[in-house]
């Protein structure tokens, strides 16, 4: 893609729309919905990198409740001719064509190669890349499992989320501590990631959420990490104007 004169690509990722509770959810919805509205004048792309939601699960008939301000204004961004692309996360990627279907969306399971302006873009959530965290890898092979996921559908729903909601609520008291620092480029496992793909590829800019840390770390010269942090403390987003990339905070 070729950025227009003007327009602007922009980056958000890690809303985790459904926690702590309904009124600290939907303000932060709220306030979502008016960062994309304003971002709707100058959008050529926008780029939702995983975690919209602290859990979503599309059974057959049902879509999860909730979530109208948001999914709707999606709508919106679409049929208005923006295109949208959407990377499951960790806590949402229970996808089965709902966001293609209904939203003219497109939704990645993996990173993605994108080319702007002659620049290179890795994109991502982030979640099971790099070194360690094996129980984790292994983990997401067993929720990505067709079979399983079929297994959990076949739950009433009142039951399947409620054990989602507080497997969540684990993992998240669980990397807390973590997320809210940067661990060093030792130990910071996307920088790791990155590092190793530069060895075979050179990209420009790597994009990931996950981390819910803002994180802009030079790798050398010629490339750039970025983490697009949250909308849970920091309300923070990533902008590339055709020339330059920058992460910045949303104020309303």
């Amino acid at each position: 893609m070729q950025v227009p004169t003007g327009k602007k690509i922009y980056f958000l990722s890690d809303f985790h729309l459904g926690v702590p509770d309904h009124a600290s959810s939907l303000k932060r919805e709220k306030l979502i919905v008016r960062f994309l509205s304003g971002a709707k004048e100058d959008a050529a792309a926008i780029f939702i990198v995983g975690d919209l939601f602290d859990f979503w699960y599309e059974y057959k008939k049902v879509v999860p409740k909730g979530f109208v301000r948001i999914l709707g204004k999606l709508a919106e961004l679409t049929d208005s001719g923006i295109p949208l692309y959407f990377f499951v996360g960790n806590h949402d990627m229970w996808m089965s064509g709902y966001f293609e279907k209904e939203l003219n969306i497109s939704v990645f399971y993996e990173p993605q190669h994108f080319e702007f302006n002659g620049k290179q873009f890795l994109v991502g959530h982030g979640d099971g890349l790099g070194p360690g965290d094996e129980g984790y890898k292994l983990l997401k092979k067993i929720f990505r499992n067709k079979i399983c996921q079929w297994l959990f559908g076949i739950l009433p729903p009142y039951i399947g989320m409620g054990i989602a909601h507080r497997s969540s609520k684990s993992s998240r008291a669980a990397t807390g501590e973590d997320d809210a620092r940067f661990l060093g480029e030792d130990k910071e496992w996307l920088i790791s990631y990155c590092r190793d793909v530069l060895q075979q590829k050179h990209y420009d800019y790597f994009i990931f959420g996950h981390r819910h840390l803002p994180i802009d770390f030079i790798l050398n010269d010629y490339s750039r990490y970025i983490n697009l942090g949250d909308w849970i403390r920091y309300n923070s987003y990533a902008v590339f104007d055709g020339h330059n990339l920058e992460l910045k905070y949303y104020q309303s």
